[in-house]
């Protein structure tokens, strides 16, 4: 790997903005530079004549690589429309170098050994760090009793049925999960009665034929809050250690804002997508949109962007879920739920910058700093001096038309008033000039303290 200079970059780092450079020897970063500052300007100076390599960065921004902790790569068992390979290139491209991916594969991870086939696969073909949640069932207690063995990153509770149907149905494994537990349970909250009542009440109406942009009709902001104020209540009585996945409402945040300040065992993540859209955007995209939870009102969004302000919401994700457009078509009943993000979150979230609803610092919080913290991830997440150099370099000045790189082959969003210009992944170069770098080494199994 040898040794790299950054310099003429503005930082952005555990909230501040200033510019500077990083001196990275063998992947790890060893010396960070502050240009206000007389003697890291003399040290850059001494260092430039040893590094292998230089990147003047012009005054791009230089932050820590995106950890995504909430991604579907597809594989095992859908890999026609992502694998482990495809959407860890698409990540790269995107400016995202580690990844957390979901259970609900086929078969599905909730044994050891299923987890351990896809960390070989990822060895393997993931040119992005990796990281893998087990799943929880209702019959897997012993598994998820001895989780900490695994290398999982924590457990996967589905309250509410999605792709790949893998789903806790009984109360009385729900709370044995809680109980047992020794990671962190990471939950997907929607109350199936609910969301089964308002289906048939609406086909009643519309017949088969349901128009999408009725999903949040169906899946709604009530079925929400009635499974994560559930999932609230077994950590509180439990003490276990909760994630609230996707919070995609106004009521969620309302309860978590009451809950999050007495507790710091409980925590959130919402989406990119449910703060870039909200339901008078299915006139325009469609299908396109349709994901589980659904995009909903204008009100939880704003409600939504003010959680991330306010603290309330820690982490932002994708949720990223590539299906082919094929399986995008038709309306609630029929088209598939789930959006190809990874990508083009990090762009989204610039755009947010641009409009003045977030600042850079704020950005680099919720989708560096904080997935690094809330998941215990051992030297990443920062540009710290020891910790790998996980890094992406990015222009808010010059904007960009990406080509999406899963294997899907679209996506919602495509042009940006910002470009992503390198991404390096344990100091080693994956993505440059609008392409993935052929060659680059393969990411690397990330460790977790993450009970």
């Amino acid at each position: 790997m040898g040794q790299i200079l950054f310099k003429n970059a503005n930082v952005v780092n555990e909230g501040l903005c200033f510019k500077g450079g990083i001196f990275v020897k063998d992947g790890i970063i060893t010396d960070i530079f502050d240009y206000d500052r007389f003697d890291d300007s003399v040290r850059q100076a001494s260092l430039e004549i040893a590094a292998d390599d230089v990147y003047d960065l012009g005054w791009c921004f230089l932050s820590p690589g995106v950890i995504d902790t909430h991604v579907h790569f597809r594989e095992p068992g859908a890999t026609h429309k992502g694998c482990i390979s495809s959407e860890s290139k698409a990540a790269v491209a995107g400016g995202v170098t580690s990844y957390l991916d979901m259970p609900n594969n086929n078969p599905p991870s909730v044994f050891a050994e299923a987890l351990q086939a896809k960390m070989d696969i990822a060895s393997r073909d993931s040119v992005a760090n990796y990281g893998f949640y087990l799943g929880a069932t209702d019959a897997n207690i012993d598994a998820v009793a001895g989780a900490a063995a695994s290398g999982a990153c924590a457990i996967k509770v589905f309250m509410g049925a999605s792709t790949g149907g893998l789903m806790v149905h009984s109360d009385t494994s729900l709370r044995r999960i809680f109980e047992h537990s020794p990671l962190m349970i990471a939950t997907h909250c929607e109350d199936n009665s609910i969301i089964a009542a308002n289906c048939a009440r609406i086909k009643s109406q519309h017949g088969e034929d349901i128009p999408v942009a009725m999903h949040p009709a169906i899946r709604t902001a009530a079925a929400c809050l009635a499974s994560t104020a559930k999932a609230v209540s077994l950590a509180l009585e439990t003490g276990a250690r909760l994630h609230i996945l996707h919070v995609s409402t106004e009521a969620e945040v309302e309860l978590l804002s009451k809950v999050t300040s007495r507790t710091d065992r409980i925590s959130a993540e919402t989406c990119v997508q449910y703060l870039c859209f909200d339901e008078s955007d299915y006139d325009r995209y469609g299908a396109q949109i349709k994901c589980n939870p659904a995009i909903k009102s204008a009100a939880d969004k704003s409600a939504l962007c003010d959680a991330v302000r306010a603290g309330i919401i820690k982490t932002i994700s994708t949720d990223h879920a590539p299906h082919l457009l094929s399986e995008k078509q038709g309306g609630c009943l029929q088209a598939a739920s789930g959006i190809p993000l990874v990508q083009y979150s990090l762009l989204m979230m610039l755009e947010k910058v641009r409009e003045g609803e977030f600042t850079l610092p704020m950005v680099v919080e919720k989708m560096c700093h904080a997935p690094a913290r809330m998941f215990g991830i051992g030297r990443r997440g920062f540009i710290r001096k020891g910790y790998y150099a996980d890094l992406v370099v990015f222009s808010t000045a010059r904007a960009s038309e990406v080509a999406p790189l899963s294997r899907c082959g679209w996506s919602p969003v495509t042009s940006f008033s910002s470009s992503i210009i390198y991404t390096f992944v344990n100091g080693n170069l994956a993505f440059a000039g609008g392409t993935v770098v052929s060659d680059a080494p393969r990411g690397m199994q990330l460790e977790f303290d993450n009970r």
